[in-house]
């Protein structure tokens, strides 16, 4: 018998939650048995802001287990991985995306436009922080980690003490906690984060079998939106955690399919929001991205990122999960 594969994958919920998601898939695909396999990595074990950790905390173990064939198959969210390579490693699967918006829970089933100035509204992420400010809605920020239970926690548990929260809406429904948004904020308010509601599923690169194996999960329209996205980052050369934002939608145009791609990158404090979009077809997905990038750095998004796309001095990055 072929000995089941080895899918790894982080402990929290909501990890658990896709990779078994993705499992079940790949068994109901190809009839391949899974199993899960918990790898626990730095991000996890640290209540730090993720900048102080470093870009991939959330990868770097998955990836070392790869690497150490201890498991065949890594899981990750997709906008949790650096936007450089790593070697002898393949993305061999970005599945169906779930919808990558951002989403509120709020107290009395309020909407964003419906929360009092002065009220408290809760986020792990400077992109999120930074749009919220540049609303002008006067709300007051508050910077927030942990899981997901615990974010709503802050809302809806007996000790709430929160107004709002704003998660991925991708996380919420992959949890069954749909339910609980109270607005699905309109991408024109909000941009979600590159690679945001995405999964890559990644194995060794010396294992062509299972690269061709996973292959039959590969959804084409969301890895080219992912890699639009983050082409559009990697060129600004910021990371998972920078108030960068990026939006790719696919659309039937008039000569084919068509990548719409809008960008933002923002100040903490949302006093500048630069926005841009541009357009191309799937199979330039790339370069729309590196274009939009180029078109924001004209502009001067590097004066708010900071030399290396960090966020300049006096802000602080708060990491989130989806």
């Amino acid at each position: 018998m072929t000995a089941p594969l080895r899918l790894g994958t982080r402990g929290s919920a909501l990890a658990m939650a896709q990779s078994g998601q993705v499992a079940a898939a790949l068994t109901a695909a190809t009839g391949r048995e899974v199993e899960l396999v918990e790898v626990v990595t730095a991000g996890d074990r640290s209540a730090a802001p993720v900048h102080r950790l470093g870009v991939g905390v959330f990868v770097s173990a998955l990836r070392d287990a790869l690497v150490a064939r201890t498991i065949d198959v890594a899981v990750h969210s997709y906008k949790d991985l650096p936007t450089a390579a790593a070697p002898g490693l393949f993305v061999a699967a970005v599945p169906a995306r779930q919808d990558p918006r951002d989403a509120l829970v709020a107290t009395g089933g309020r909407t964003l436009a419906e929360l009092p100035p002065g009220a408290t509204i809760g986020t792990g992420a400077l992109r999120r922080i930074a749009q919220l400010h540049a609303l002008g809605l006067q709300l007051e920020v508050v910077p927030i980690r942990g899981n997901v239970d615990t974010r709503l926690a802050r809302v809806l548990g007996p000790d709430a003490d929160l107004d709002a929260v704003v998660l991925a809406r991708a996380g919420l429904a992959r949890l069954d906690r749909a339910d609980v948004i109270t607005e699905t904020l309109d991408p024109m308010l909000m941009l979600p984060a590159p690679a945001q509601g995405a999964l890559a599923v990644e194995c060794r690169v010396d294992a062509p079998d299972l690269v061709e194996l996973l292959a039959v999960l590969d959804h084409a329209p969301s890895r080219a939106a992912v890699i639009a996205e983050r082409a559009f980052l990697a060129t600004l050369e910021a990371g998972c955690s920078a108030p960068v934002a990026a939006y790719a939608e696919l659309a039937e145009g008039d000569a084919g399919d068509e990548i719409y791609l809008r960008g933002a990158v923002t100040s903490p404090d949302g006093s500048r929001d630069l926005r841009l979009s541009r357009t191309g077809t799937p199979a330039d997905a790339a370069e729309i991205g590196k274009a939009l990038a180029a078109e924001l750095l004209d502009l001067g998004a590097h004066s708010i990122l900071g030399r290396n796309g960090h966020a300049g001095p006096g802000t602080q990055e708060f990491g989130s999960t989806e």
